[in-house]
């Protein structure tokens, strides 16, 4: 009789077309009703019968626990967007790099999916605007990520005070 088990799933959803492993997590819970807790990683990891959490979980907990769950997506997908942010930043600025070494000639400057023949100066002047807003797309990113694991380090501690080794909530 291993007991009841309450798992709470946070998949993410893909921003893009590539879902990666790292951007999903799962935070399960066990309650165990033996002296038996199956550990986030799926092994029989025996607990002592002192560690063990008698606690019923209340739905203030679940609420808690949904929350962390829903936290910890969003923060995944906070981080993927930032890192395609800092992808096309580099791009601009690898841009930015072979403008400089040019030669002042016309240069042609990709919008969308068509090709313009612009200045270097006026193509230099459109790097540095990019960059300029993708600097603070990611920095407002960065932001809520830290919000985000601020919140965090809250819940984890309100539930690993209630249910202590019977709750895993690190990524794994």
């Amino acid at each position: 009789f291993l007991g009841t088990a309450l798992h709470v799933l946070a998949a993410t959803h893909s921003t893009g077309p590539q879902v990666e492993e790292s951007v999903r997590s799962t935070v399960r819970f066990h309650y165990q009703t033996t002296n038996t807790n199956m550990s986030a990683s799926g092994g029989g990891q025996m607990l002592e019968r002192e560690e063990e959490s008698q606690n019923e979980v209340r739905r203030e907990d679940q609420e808690n626990i949904n929350k962390f769950g829903r936290l910890n997506a969003r923060m995944y997908e906070v981080r993927g967007e930032r890192d395609a942010i800092k992808t096309k930043l580099e791009r601009i600025d690898d841009a930015s790099t072979e403008l400089m070494m040019g030669s002042g000639d016309k240069v042609m400057l990709m919008l969308g999916g068509a090709f313009f023949e612009s200045s270097e100066e006026d193509a230099t002047e459109f790097c540095e605007a990019e960059v300029e807003k993708y600097q603070a797309v990611v920095d407002k990113l960065e932001e809520e990520e830290s919000e985000i694991l601020e919140e965090q380090e809250k819940l984890k501690k309100i539930l690993y005070t209630r249910f202590g080794k019977s709750i895993n909530l690190e990524d794994s």
